[in-house]
Parts: C-alpha cells; structure tokens; sequence
C-alpha cells in the first residue's frame, strides 16, 4: 500500500476510534411526570408504554421544535400552553399532556386521544391543567 494512502487511513480509523469513545450525547431538555402523571403512564399497555417513551425521548432531543404530528396544542385550551405528546406519530391511542415550564417540560397528565375517548380526553386535559398549576421548580 502507498504510504501516503495509508497515513490517511491510519488517520481516519483513529478518529474513528477516538469518537467510540466519546461519551453518549445528553438531551439537551428535561422532561419530568408529575408523580400522577407517572402513575398513568405506567398502567398503559407495554406496546404503547414504549410508543410513549419514544415520544418522550424525542421530546428530550428536539424540545419545542418538535414538530407536528408528535406534538401539537391542545384543542381547546384557549390561550393556554398546554400541548399533547402525539406517540407513533399520533397513531397511538394514548397522549401525554406537558406543559413547557422555564427550561422543563412537565408531562400532566396521560389518558387516551380525543378521536376515541373525547370525554377521557378532556377529563385528561382537565386533570394536567390542575397538576400543572401546582408544580414549582
């Protein structure tokens, strides 16, 4: 092998090597359940506990630039800063009700999609909008 040619790949597997042992990236935002919230999500069923882990995750990395269809404002909440985390897309029956607070994004609520449950969903809005009212940072 020439020797030019194999300096350069010398060079390029130890940066190659070199970022293996980076550390793994942070989510540059947090994400917390409030204590009933996490309740919710851990009586969902597996399939969807993992759709809605997913979503959350994706929330951690990309924050309020999360776009439609994984995050949209909640209908209704005139005025109001509420957004449903959409799993799957939105093709999940399940939504987690956050709320931006400073730099955290405090999921309220979990309870089924309007399209299926419109009464659970809004008895879903209802209870996030007075968790979320109480929790301090």
């Amino acid at each position: 092998m020439d020797t030019a040619l194999a300096a350069s790949v010398s060079k390029r597997k130890k940066r190659s090597e070199g970022a293996r042992l980076q550390a793994p990236p942070v989510s540059p935002w947090e994400v917390r359940y409030h204590p009933q919230a996490r309740a919710e999500a851990d009586a969902v069923p597996d399939r969807d506990s993992k759709a809605i882990n997913n979503a959350v995750d994706k929330l951690a990395s990309l924050g309020p630039s999360l776009p439609f269809p994984h995050s949209s404002k909640v209908m209704g909440d005139l005025g109001g800063s509420l957004r449903e985390l959409r799993p799957r897309a939105g093709r999940c029956p399940w939504r987690c009700i956050y709320e931006r607070i400073g730099d955290v994004f405090v999921i309220g609520a979990v309870g089924p999609e309007a399209q299926k449950d419109k009464a659970g969903f809004e008895r879903t809005v209802s209870a996030a909008k007075g968790r979320l009212a109480e929790v301090e940072l």
